[in-house]
């Protein structure tokens, strides 16, 4: 016997699972990168450019950080599209991880210092 209230509850879940995406690293610019790195939340910030190898090999590396550490929010910055922001935070050499709270910089991690080194600096504010 098939309980058809449990089936389509088992439905809807079945179809909002599928619906559901994991959210995006958002790019940060010079218009919204401010304003997205206030608050009490830790905010990881991948400094990157698409001309760079070992940003290319962090990239996968930086993701799946950010779907690991919840309370952590994680962001781009393509240094080629904002410079500005680049440079008020010396970042010289890419990648760098740079770790922000209540908008200011309190962490930093050049170069590809792989799944280890990243996960080091996540859960120091994790």
């Amino acid at each position: 016997m098939v309980d058809e209230e449990l089936e389509k509850i088992m439905k809807k879940k079945l179809e909002e699972m599928k619906s559901y995406k994991e959210p995006e690293i958002p790019d940060l610019t010079d218009s919204n990168f401010d304003k997205a790195i206030v608050g009490d939340t830790p905010v990881i910030v991948d400094f990157w450019a698409t001309w760079c190898g070992p940003c290319q090999f962090m990239s996968p590396i930086f993701e799946k950080i950010s779907k690991k550490y919840k309370t952590i929010r994680f962001a781009r910055v393509n240094v080629d599209n904002a410079p500005g922001i680049s440079q008020r935070y010396g970042v010289y050499s890419i990648p760098t991880f740079i770790v922000f709270n209540n908008g200011e910089p309190v962490d930093k991690a050049m170069g590809a210092v792989g799944e280890p080194g990243l996960n080091m600096l996540a859960q120091k504010y994790a």
